[in-house]
This record gives C-alpha cells, structure tokens and sequence, in this order.
C-alpha cells in the first residue's frame, strides 16, 4: 500500500481522485501547514453506527460482568500469564 501525501490546496483541487484513491485502499495524507495533518479514510456504515446485534452483544457482556463472569488484570504480566494458560490448555485438549 503507498502513501500518497497530498497539500490541503492540492486536495481541494483534486477531492474526486483522492477520494478515489482512498476507496481503493490507498492512504492519503493531507498536510495542511506545517503543523497540521490529516488522513483520509473511508467509512462505511458500520464503523458509525451499531448494529441491534451488537448492542444486544454490548448488554449480554455487562451483564456478564455484573455476574461476576469476567477476568481482570493488575499487570501486564497477570494478563500475559493468563493468556499463557489458556493457549497450553488447549494444546492439551
């Protein structure tokens, strides 16, 4: 994948092929001064809204929370071990 980098006049001029660029998979970078960058990435619906699926998904996991049903970490190193025996638990499974 390149990186296209791209001015903010050049991006007004040309906004249709940047656009373009973008849906095809490319990453536009857009500087506009010195100070300030932008990249330009495609949306689709889902990134913007939740699905009734996932909201039930979201309600099921607090409750299970609520249950007492979760795991939880002081450390990075609780978590990596943790993770640890999981994955030796299933080899031996």
């Amino acid at each position: 994948m390149a990186i296209i980098e791209t001015t903010s006049r050049q991006f007004r001029e040309r906004q249709k092929d940047f656009f373009e660029l973008a849906d095809k998979g490319e990453k536009v970078v857009i500087r506009r001064g010195r100070k300030q960058t932008y990249v330009l990435t495609p949306v689709s619906e889902n990134d913007l809204y939740l699905s009734p699926e996932m909201i039930q998904r979201i309600k099921e996991s607090q409750q299970e929370i609520k249950e007492g049903k979760s795991v939880s970490f002081n450390s990075v190193d609780e978590m990596d071990k943790y993770f640890q025996a999981l994955t030796k638990e299933k080899r031996e499974d």
